[in-house]
């Protein structure tokens, strides 16, 4: 095994963390694995941090990456649509290492006792400041879906993650699921706890009546003598995607035009370096990326795709780079630029996963950390069963957290099938674990969570699939809202992903039995996106959850899938049996 020395100091360190045998390594420790995987030479004038889509985890966590997230037509075979052995191979990745298990599930159980968890503030704060340290003047860029995803988060109203950006040292951000706190939250807090530190960008937020611009389209820092240009573009979908009630006043969209007006406008004062913080999802960064010209780079987010390598798309006015950063706090994307003549002229990019154990922890961020835990420190550790298998979520078509949950909501409501929103954010558990209330809030945690029972047709349910199938396969990436396949609980069906709007789902079955289009079947879901939702006194999904949870006698067996059956797409880098 010929290895690489930057490779040798990972293994080591992460040896000696795993308690293994290393003989007269047995010495090595973090500090050495740290420095061979977070000591990258500084490159030009101008750098960029980019965190995305942490969904609100302040505390090292297990996440599970996909084996399922399927490439179709002109995207089969191209990140981000690659996973496992592909993936790693694209991005010069040797399996096993402690890399691997950042970028990808393979081996997901074993490495995870190996290499411990990822992410944490307190430790992405440590790895920011030693950045921003050798980076003199660099910017960190904060994607979105920040201030959501966790009982603490909910709790305090988003304040706590607000809290720890602003220590962080969030220079600029965008949003996306911030927006669930309701416009006039949202507000507050751009115009008084970020005021004069952190600058929310969004160009594509419009007033609905006049077409107002609602937050900044950019700003223009200098960096070293280099006047950069920073745009921000929403997620275009939210009012789609989640209540349109919690954002009634604003117009999103994808605004190609507008979009093009920026750049044009920020380059005409002198801007030098043109990056956008996106949460498109990366699909729609590739092609916004080829249609608008004058963008040096669009740093990516919502799709929790932890890109190790930039891609570079062409368009009108030259190339333009393309990454995302992950998600859950998880990795950290590092973007450096050399700047000659004003314009520029090479660049480095760098995707750095956030390994607990290889960065001690800030002591500042840690003291904020547990001062915000602090009043619900025992609601949140409840054990309230033990999982026998790996809860996880992310994947095109299921997650066994998921299943989980839907196995709760068919058991406890007493329903024929459930639905669960394809939604990707969750952490992971590792067989033996608790069953702790903070996890079940880190998969439930939204403002509208409520658990519904509904009666459907044959048919409605087929155009549920439908409608869903679409927006994750639909061929134009701009009519791709993100996230993954509706989970499906007691409900079999086959998926063909390649055919067309209408005649992907198939064969629908409950016990063996075709689903009759005209009758009537007790679906059980949550986070209903219409507003009477709200007044309907419904459980959250959590409670649900909790009380089958409790019932279950202490131990929750390893959750089977209930997958589709595909048809016509595999095989495909993006698709990994397991």
């Amino acid at each position: 095994m010929n290895l690489t020395k930057r490779e040798f100091m990972q293994v080591m360190g992460a040896g000696s963390m795993a308690g293994l045998n290393m003989n007269a390594y047995a010495q090595a420790d973090s500090s050495v694995a740290a420095k061979g995987l977070y000591d990258i030479p500084k490159f030009g004038q101008v750098s960029f941090l980019h965190m995305t889509d942490c969904h609100a985890q302040l505390k090292p966590i297990y996440f599970r990456e996909p084996s399922v997230n399927l490439g179709i037509g002109s995207m089969k075979g191209n990140l981000p649509h690659l996973v496992g052995e592909h993936l790693l191979k694209t991005a010069g990745v040797r399996p096993g290492s402690a890399e691997a298990y950042g970028m990808s599930y393979l081996n997901f159980e074993v490495a995870a006792k190996r290499y411990g968890k990822v992410g944490g503030f307190a430790h992405l704060a440590t790895l920011v400041k030693r950045l921003k340290a050798s980076r003199p003047g660099a910017l960190l860029l904060d994607g979105g879906d920040t201030w959501q995803g966790s009982a603490t988060s909910l709790w305090t109203n988003g304040q706590d993650m607000v809290d720890a950006c602003k220590l962080l040292g969030v220079d600029v951000m965008t949003g996306h699921w911030e927006f669930t706190y309701g416009m006039e939250r949202v507000q507050e807090i751009v115009n008084k706890d970020f005021a004069g530190k952190v600058d929310f960008v969004a160009q594509n937020i419009k007033t609905q009546d006049f077409g107002d611009q609602v937050f900044k389209p950019y700003v223009i820092r200098e960096m070293n003598g280099v006047p950069c240009a920073i745009i921000g573009q929403a997620f275009p979908y939210t009012p789609i995607a989640n209540p349109r009630y919690m954002v009634a006043d604003w117009a999103f969209g994808i605004q190609d035009e507008n979009m093009q007006k920026m750049v044009d406008e920020a380059r005409a004062k002198g801007a030098q370096v043109v990056v956008v913080i996106s949460h498109n999802g990366m699909d729609v960064d590739l092609k916004m990326a080829s249609r608008v010209s004058g963008i040096d780079a669009i740093m990516g987010g919502h799709t929790h795709d932890g890109m190790p390598v930039a891609t570079l798309v062409n368009n009108k006015g030259g190339k333009t780079i393309v990454t995302n950063a992950g998600s859950n706090g998880k990795f950290l994307g590092v973007l450096d630029f050399e700047v000659k003549s004003k314009k520029v002229t090479d660049f480095r990019y760098k995707l750095l996963p956030v390994f607990a154990n290889m960065l001690p922890a800030d002591k500042e961020m840690d003291a904020l950390i547990n001062k915000i835990r602090a009043p619900y420190e025992t609601k949140l550790n409840e054990t309230l069963a033990v999982t026998e298998g790996t809860l996880y979520r992310r994947g095109n078509f299921n997650g066994t957290g998921d299943q989980l949950l839907l196995d709760a909501l068919m058991d406890v409501q007493g329903a024929d099938m459930a639905f669960s929103p394809g939604f990707r954010w969750g952490t992971s558990l590792l067989p033996g674990q608790a069953i702790t209330r903070e996890w079940l809030m880190d998969m439930t945690a939204t403002t509208y969570s409520y658990a519904t029972v509904t009666e459907m047709t044959g048919e409605t349910i087929k155009t549920v699939l439908e409608d869903v199938c679409d927006n994750l396969f639909n061929p134009d990436p701009y009519y791709q809202q993100g996230g993954d396949m509706v989970r499906v609980g007691g409900l079999e069906y086959v998926c063909r992903p390649n055919e067309k709007m209408g005649s992907r789902i198939g064969e629908m079955r409950l016990k063996g039995k075709l689903i009759e289009a005209n009758k009537k079947y007790k679906v059980a879901g949550w986070a209903p996106v219409a507003e009477e939702a709200k007044n309907q006194n419904l459980k959250p999904v959590w409670e649900v959850a909790e009380q089958w949870l409790k019932a279950s006698g202490g131990k929750v067996s390893k959750r089977k899938l209930n997958t589709p059956k595909l048809e016509g797409v595999l095989p495909n880098p993006g698709f990994a049996a397991v």
